[in-house]
């Protein structure tokens, strides 16, 4: 070790020891002193080796008393990137912190709440959610956008990964790309970005069967037709399809679209193939669609709009919205009789020059394109994948549920709303008969918005966040849940009057939680409500709990549908906008997205487990079954798994 390497580790050393000996009530004081040190580590040669020497030390000496890397357990590593990404200490204790879950991954020192699987299984995520950083890229976009801390970063996770399996990595990082396509999002960039930093895993020493699932991933956005993987170049493929006979732009047509309908995913070339079909064989557009007969009906039917729908929004770099395309044509929904107007008032609208700029700002190699292309081609993806609206980085959950539930079942209505926001920067709602323009709210939940939206929600979130705030502020002193009111003047008339909450709004106390499981139970299981099924999506909130049940927030959804698993168990199907519908909720409760039974874009949980959670729902009062059928053991089941999670941060009467 270098001389002057030896005395700054002395230095970190004795300013850890400082730590170690102070009292509790003054570790702050101290604490920046070992950060200070850390961070000339930090900047040295092997500085995050040295570091590691000392890392089973970090909790016991209070490196992270108070403060929010404090507890191991709660930790989420979609955040890690946005703290090495910050200036300051944020990303001196994001680089203690991981080095921390290392030495807890290796078993060098034992967390009673974060057994070693558990922080490899972090560590894991956090590479695989990195990638970019684990393999850097060296295009011209990237350097341009280099952050300041990137080269420090990928040293970290190049350190990491030293220590860890590059097979479970990898094991990882295909899960994580397979539980995020069978979820069908709008928005592809994170999924995309995965696979495209995978492309550097195909060079390691990974077995033929990682690599294959892999390549598989690579094809579907790069070209998973023989076609598509020789002609590179989209501008060449589309020369090359001048010169295919009608035989041969079939089988292109199913090999793109039999991609697209698998992963969810769409390669640059199926926009311009569907643009060539368009303009020379339109007869073949079912095949590059995979269309079933509704389907194809629906496009017979409507075949002249979606010909100026195809011109006017489809192309390579908003080629994600064919897949909504072929799912919205076999929904029927150019059947409703607003929505073609509604579409066609969209290629040719007037947009405000700040909208102009969100969605330019939202289009990725989008050269060329107009605004109205790339809202016209985001509305095409709302209407065919309602389920695959996300809040993104915003906490606004209300919002997208919102544009998630009017694509399913009023579609006029959003059709109406989006010109009036893109076009006069307002939107009004009626609340107990007054009308709430958006134009005249500030603040919100989200006063600054982040944009990484599909373009409907970034042009609808602001003013429908505004409103729903505004709602939310005229019924705060009711002395009740105020969504009880606001919840069907914001959605709509078809959100049941009846309204049940466990929170008492005056104390904050749990109030007859076994009274509230029943008549959940009698308004919403087939075996207990008179057969009374479920017409419209549900709003109801949850409590957001963590992988050890702890509560987390408050959070949005709606149940979509209640029926019978594969294995005879019934399940509730429900919309997360969260982005992300599989996460681990503690006590064993995982909701699933796929092999349950659920349909695209939708999440599950068996009816127990989702009822546990439930803080508040709506219901009709006139079609309930018998609450005081409903098994008792049933009941306390529930309440066990409400109490023994989300439950300890409530007082119980």
């Amino acid at each position: 070790m270098a001389q002057p390497t030896i005395i700054v580790v002395e230095r970190f050393e004795k300013a850890l020891e400082t730590l170690d000996q102070a009292p509790p009530f003054a570790k702050a004081r101290y604490q920046t002193d070992v950060y200070q040190e850390a961070n000339r580590l930090i900047e040295m040669e092997e500085g995050f080796e040295h570091l590691f020497q000392y890392a089973h030390r970090f909790e016991s000496a209070g490196v992270f008393q108070d403060g929010p890397w404090e507890d191991a357990e709660k930790l989420q590593a979609p955040l890690v990137a946005g703290s090495l990404k910050a200036k300051g200490l944020p990303m001196i204790i994001e680089v203690l912190s991981e080095l921390r879950m290392l030495a807890i991954a290796k078993e060098i020192y034992q967390n009673p709440n974060v057994p070693a699987q558990m922080a490899e299984d972090f560590l894991n995520e956090v590479m695989a959610l990195n990638l970019n950083l684990l393999f850097p890229n060296s295009s011209e976009s990237d350097r341009i956008e280099k952050h300041e801390n990137d080269e420090k970063a990928s040293e970290l996770f190049q350190f990491l990964a030293s220590y860890l399996s590059t097979n479970e990595l990898t094991k990882t990082l295909i899960y994580e790309i397979e539980r995020l396509t069978a979820q069908r999002p709008i928005m592809i960039k994170r999924v995309v970005s995965m696979i495209k930093m995978a492309k550097g895993m195909l060079d390691t020493d990974l077995d033929e069967e990682h690599k294959n699932e892999l390549r598989g991933f690579i094809a579907a956005i790069e070209g998973p037709s023989p076609l598509s993987e020789q002609y590179t170049d989209v501008n060449a493929y589309r020369l090359r399809l001048k010169d295919l006979s009608r035989g041969e732009l079939i089988s292109e047509s199913v090999a793109l679209a039999k991609s697209m309908r698998e992963t969810g995913l769409v390669a640059p070339h199926h926009a311009t193939l569907v643009r060539f079909l368009t303009k020379r064989m339109p007869g073949i557009l079912p095949y590059a669609l995979q269309l079933n007969s509704k389907g194809i009906a629906n496009l017979e039917e409507n075949n002249e709009l979606v010909m100026q729908l195809i011109k006017a929004a489809i192309f390579p770099a908003t080629r994600q919205s064919i897949y909504g395309l072929a799912l919205m044509l076999e929904r029927g929904v150019l059947s409703s009789s607003p929505v073609a107007p509604g579409l066609r008032r969209l290629i040719e609208l007037d947009i405000r020059a700040d909208v102009r700029s969100a969605l330019y700002q939202s289009s990725q190699n989008g050269e060329g394109l107009t605004a109205n292309s790339i809202l016209v081609a985001g509305t095409i993806s709302v209407l065919g994948q309602p389920l695959g609206v996300g809040q993104g980085f915003n906490p606004t959950c209300q919002a997208a549920r919102g544009i998630s539930l009017w694509a399913q079942h009023a579609p006029g209505f959003l059709l109406e709303i989006i010109p009036r926001a893109a076009r006069d920067g307002d939107i009004d709602f009626t609340f107990e008969g007054a009308s709430i323009h958006s134009k005249n709210l500030s603040g919100g939940l989200a006063p600054d918005l982040h944009t990484e939206l599909d373009p409907v929600s970034l042009v609808l979130v602001p003013h429908l966040d505004r409103i729903y705030s505004e709602m939310m502020a005229r019924v705060a002193l009711r002395g009740e849940d105020g969504h009880r009111w606001v919840n069907p003047a914001f959605y709509g008339n078809w959100v049941q009057k009846g309204f049940s909450t466990v929170i008492d709004p005056i104390t904050g106390y749990i109030h007859d939680y076994p009274g509230f499981v029943r008549l959940f139970y009698a308004t919403h299981h087939p075996e207990y409500n008179d057969d009374y099924e479920m017409i419209y999506p549900n709003p109801v909130g949850i409590f957001i709990t963590n992988v050890h049940g702890k509560l987390l927030g408050f959070h949005a959804v709606s149940i979509i549908r209640i029926d019978t698993d594969p294995s005879g168990e019934y399940r509730i199907y429900f919309y997360n906008p969260n982005n992300d519908g599989s996460q681990n909720w503690g006590q064993n409760i995982e909701p699933s997205v796929t092999g349950n039974g659920e349909q695209e874009g939708e999440s599950s949980l068996l009816f127990h487990e989702f009822t546990s959670r439930i803080y508040a729902f709506h219901y009709n009062p006139y079609e309930q079954g018998e609450a005081y059928a409903v098994d008792a053991q049933l009941v306390q089941k529930t309440q066990n798994l409400a109490k023994e999670s989300w439950g300890k941060d409530y007082t119980w009467i």
